[in-house]
């Protein structure tokens, strides 16, 4: 059984939701999360249907009859204080639960337009598949530090610590709700976790041996901090994470990057940034293109008139010494 840690301890509403989880894969829950866009769509079909079941309740974020949800689920949503009421009697849960392979996430309501909104969909799933497949073959030793930067819902350590069971895992965020809900999740899955609130690594101690990330990478109209990715057509953040983190990565550290890139007139110019970065931290650098094509729907902004696409790419690191930053990194 997991026991949070003194410096990241659960409150009563927060155990409540840890419990429900566990009720949840009890009962065999499964709902994959799509874009908020299919979200819409689907919503669209019937917008005044009321939930039948819990993916509708949970999932697909529906209101609900109050006796539709078993006795135990709706009393951990109610200790949780995660339960809104309309007028009419019906009721609304102010979360959402996804599945992603055997574990439940919990993250935000539907639309995600809060400011410290949690989010969770297909980017979620493509990060994880970039985690299994870059952490499974690497010979681990127990301990071995792990942080997950940005962490928001909690997936990158979540997986890692499923594929590599004896490290030693630190969660990062700029977002406090982000880090009580991957903290929640993280004890649902029954894996220790400790956490840190910050824009920096600065509260990050000692060495990292592996760092994972999975920056926005869209240029958002509202430069909300989940979804915004800044200059360079939404890769600076991503560009100044991996500085950031390359510097404090152990010698032989690994940094695993997913984000996307804007391509144009054919050039990637964050793939050009990346490159010249990790000649100057004396690393290594494997890149590749995950989906040559995203969002497309975005290309329609003034914004993006220069891009021809966007892409989902991964950017793995691998760090040799402690070279001292050169004139090639920007």
């Amino acid at each position: 059984m997991f026991d949070p840690t003194p410096e990241n301890p659960l409150s009563a509403p927060d155990q409540a939701l840890v419990a429900l989880l566990r009720a949840l894969k009890a009962r065999r829950y499964v709902f994959v999360t799509p874009t908020p866009a299919t979200h819409a769509r689907i919503r669209a079909r019937e917008p005044t249907r009321d939930a039948a079941d819990l993916r509708d309740a949970l999932g697909w974020n529906m209101p609900f009859a109050k006796d539709l949800l078993d006795p135990e689920i709706r009393d951990l949503l109610d200790a949780a204080g995660a339960l809104d009421r309309f007028r009419d009697g019906r009721w609304k849960c102010t979360l959402r639960v996804s599945s992603l392979g055997t574990d439940l996430y919990l993250h935000s309501s539907y639309p995600t337009i809060s400011e410290d909104a949690v989010f969770f969909g297909p980017d979620s799933y493509r990060f994880a598949s970039l985690v299994q497949r870059e952490l499974a073959p690497l010979a681990l030793a127990d301990g071995c530090h792990l942080v997950d930067i940005g962490t928001g819902s909690g997936v990158g350590a979540i997986t890692a610590a499923q594929v590599q069971p004896g490290l030693q895992l630190t969660m990062t965020d700029i977002n406090p709700n982000a880090l009580r809900l991957a903290r929640i999740n993280a004890c649902a899955a029954g894996i220790r976790v400790r956490s840190v609130q910050g824009e920096t690594l600065d509260g990050v101690r000692g060495p990292i041996d592996i760092a994972l990330a999975n920056p926005p990478y869209m240029i958002d109209r509202k430069a909300r901090a989940y979804r915004d990715g800044g200059d360079m057509h939404g890769g600076q953040v991503a560009y100044d994470m991996a500085v950031a983190t390359v510097e404090r990565l152990s010698s032989g550290g690994k940094f695993i990057l997913y984000t996307g890139s804007a391509i144009l007139r054919g050039q990637d110019h964050l793939r050009e940034a990346l490159g010249a970065m990790a000649s100057g931290y004396d690393c290594d650098l494997r890149y590749r293109e995950i989906d040559p094509d995203v969002f497309g729907e975005e290309l329609e902004t003034d914004a993006y008139a220069a891009v021809e696409r966007i892409a989902l790419i991964s950017a793995v690191f691998t760090r040799h010494g402690q070279k001292a930053r050169t004139a090639n990194a920007r």
